[in-house]
């Protein structure tokens, strides 16, 4: 009786696990961009550093370990996911409601291209999201280099978990679009 018990037990567990839901996130943007014309603005292309070029969200532990959420992931491509979200943030800081997503077709309407490069991208154990991005700002259809910075910033969680955790990251890369937009004005 007691082996029985223990394989059924055994048996409810891995059903259990098995059937663990998963969470979805997406990164969001301040608002959409206007409507519109305006000054043309492509963002991209996009490099993420190879630890959050991944479906899952990840947590610093330590300064040297990191934590891979296996059930909470993007809801789809983090590349594209920071490249919409920040092309719809320049637009409403630079009032225009013509932004692109890399790549597009053709350089005939777009003023600036504004390359990123997103070395850290994370939630930290101490209650923070963390961003480090290289950005670059190209007038085209020159192609000459206008602006070039490294951003670094660190937003507080609102409260523990990973909704609060995507939010923040929102949160920070509205600020990096302020950035950026200041630089092109």
């Amino acid at each position: 009786m007691t082996l029985r018990l223990l394989v059924l037990t055994t048996i409810a567990l891995l059903a259990a696990c098995g059937t663990a839901s998963k969470s979805f996130y997406v990164l969001t943007a301040d608002g959409p961009a206007p409507t519109g014309g305006g000054p043309g603005i492509g963002v991209g292309p996009v490099s993420l550093a190879e630890y959050i070029d991944r479906p899952n969200l990840v947590i610093a532990e330590d300064a040297n370990r990191l934590g891979i959420a296996e059930d909470h992931r993007w809801a789809g491509d983090l590349a594209a996911s920071i490249t919409r979200v920040t092309a719809a943030n320049l637009g409403r800081r630079m009032g225009t409601g013509n932004v692109r997503a890399y790549p597009w077709r053709n350089d005939s309407e777009i003023r600036w291209q504004v390359t990123l490069d997103i070395r850290q991208f994370h939630g930290a154990a101490d209650g923070f999201a963390v961003i480090e991005a290289g950005w670059r700002a190209y007038s085209l259809p020159d192609r000459r280099l206008v602006a070039s910075r490294t951003f670094v910033d660190r937003e507080p969680l609102e409260a523990d978990g990973y909704q609060p955790l995507v939010a923040a990251q929102s949160r920070l890369l509205s600020r990096l679009a302020a950035d950026i937009a200041a630089s092109l004005r």
